[in-house]
């Protein structure tokens, strides 16, 4: 799937010692967002961005449900995240928890968030972490780029849903 044709990027600030703040822009309804962002098949044609290929997306999206993404980067390496949600609200919030297997010590809060902005989309995601040294670990594992390369093909595959 080709990158979305805007130019909209995501926005990354750091609020607090042990947080990453992400914003972005999209030119697609919160609904068709939330639905890319919580159907397992469609999680799958975006979450790696340009880095791999997915070949799992397990969502039980529920208060106590559990998500669990796989990918295989192109020279191999098996990449794996879990979590646990904490709160739903359809359309709108997202709260879980987010570990990545290697490091499981570095588990992390998320909380998304999708609102409506005439016709498009501003969903902020609010990464809150144990440390300072955990933050600072993850910024340095090159997410942002990644997480650029996913956000593009999310907004992409949210307009081709309409």
């Amino acid at each position: 799937m080709a990158a979305a044709t805007s130019n909209r990027k995501a926005t990354l600030t750091l609020p607090s010692d042990s947080e990453i703040l992400v914003t972005r822009e999209f030119d697609a309804s919160k609904h068709l967002v939330y639905r890319a962002w919580t159907t397992p098949e469609l999680v799958k044609r975006w979450w790696v961005g340009q880095r791999g290929k997915a070949i799992s997306a397990e969502i039980d999206l529920r208060v106590g449900g559990r998500w669990r993404y796989v990918m295989v980067t192109h020279d191999g390496f098996e990449v794996a995240f879990h979590g646990e949600y904490k709160e739903v609200v359809p359309n709108e919030r997202i709260v879980s928890t987010e570990i990545y297997e290697a490091a499981p010590e570095g588990e992390a809060l998320n909380t998304i968030t999708f609102a409506e902005q005439g016709d498009r989309t501003l969903v902020t995601i609010l990464m809150q972490h144990r440390s300072k040294e955990l933050r600072d670990m993850v910024l340095q594992t090159g997410m942002e780029g990644g997480l650029q390369e996913a956000l593009d093909l999310l907004e992409g595959l949210a307009q081709s849903l309409a």
